[in-house]
């Protein structure tokens, strides 16, 4: 399940972990003008945990989900 909302400055997703097995805690997407930050809370020190990707970062992982092993450098726009 997954929820999408659109704020002032920013695109918000929610990836809510649903099933019968260890359940992980909800992940926050954030999608702005320049990045994507994804955010967690640790379960164990209660803290959230933040990553940022550039969008160029963000352009490689999306190209390497449909990508055989290998090492890989797209060709186009920076």
């Amino acid at each position: 399940m997954f929820t999408i909302e659109h704020e002032f400055d920013a695109t918000l997703i929610t990836l809510i972990d649903e099933g019968a097995s260890y359940l992980q805690g909800d992940i926050s997407i954030n999608a702005f003008d320049d990045s994507v930050t994804l955010e967690q809370v640790d379960p164990h020190t209660e803290r959230v945990q933040k990553v940022t990707f550039s969008l160029r970062q963000i352009r490689d992982l999306t190209a390497a989900l449909d990508l055989p092993e290998g090492s890989y450098r797209l060709k186009g726009k920076p």
